[in-house]
């Protein structure tokens, strides 16, 4: 399926509303498009993961859950832009490939966040919603995975600790939430927390979208504003901090000054 052109600028009347309306039910179908590819996605790995999981030694079974998941997702990504008119400049997120017990730490404008972050990147381990780990659509997988669960902060760190010990690179949203008040909401200190504690390094991640699609405000089944175009930019690398509540004003003042000029700041 080809997209159909945009609507124009400026245009008479008739062609103008016209092409408007074509747009906005295309707008539609994208929307259908994308929703259902993610659900079948997870549909089908879904009987294979909560077979696997009990079943495979822990070190293999993760090492294949994040990389399905990582496929999937690219895959997603793809469908997304060869049909549904998105384009996504993630190319910057490569360069932490192979990198080991790395924590990396996102703005969050949208559902489609960790999407973007655990395409490119297979040793990821997510600290997740509990209510998404305990989701039958997507709870086999993120449990094989790995994921971490964010309703206990103690177990949280201790799980996190563990993972970025075995190498794992660790994907958090210190907003906690996808972003109300853009540009960003005040950072939580889990992300501190943890990075004290494992004493590892901190990678700065900034995720910027030309429309607050899926965000906070958006509702699930609300069509996208066409093209939808997102980009993700690395910021500063910190250092393990000693300081866990300076670190989190340090990393607050980076993202947002690293937003600033972004669309909804």
């Amino acid at each position: 399926m080809t997209p159909p052109a945009p609507p124009p600028e400026a245009a008479p009347g008739v062609r103008r509303s016209a092409a408007h309306g074509l747009w906005r039910l295309y707008e539609r179908l994208a929307m259908c498009i994308g929703l259902g590819t993610l659900a079948l996605l997870c549909l089908a790995w879904l009987p294979f993961a909560a077979l696997l999981h009990p079943l495979l030694p822990r070190a293999q079974g993760q090492w294949l859950g994040r990389r399905v998941i990582t496929l999937a997702f690219r895959f997603y990504l793809g469908v997304l832009s060869l049909l549904c008119a998105c384009r996504f400049d993630l190319s910057a997120l490569d360069a932490l490939r192979g990198e080991r017990g790395l924590i990396v730490a996102a703005n969050h404008p949208s559902l489609l966040d960790a999407v973007l972050l655990v395409s490119r990147l297979p040793d990821a381990v997510c600290i997740m919603k509990a209510s998404l780990l305990d989701n039958l659509l997507f709870g086999a997988a993120a449990r094989m995975a790995g994921y971490v669960r964010n309703d206990d902060a103690r177990a949280l760190v201790a799980s996190g600790c563990r993972s970025l010990a075995e190498g794992a690179q660790v994907v958090l949203f210190p907003e906690g939430s996808r972003t109300r008040q853009f540009p960003l909401d005040p950072l939580g200190r889990t992300a501190g927390l943890l990075a004290r504690r494992a004493q590892a390094p901190v990678q700065a991640v900034l995720l910027e979208f030309s429309s607050p699609y899926l965000g906070k405000h958006w509702p699930l089944w609300c069509p996208p504003v066409l093209p939808l175009r997102c980009t993700a930019r690395l910021g500063r690398r910190f250092e393990p901090p000693t300081d866990h509540i300076a670190f989190t004003e340090a990393l607050e003042q980076h993202l947002r000054a690293g937003l600033a000029g972004s669309s909804f700041a």
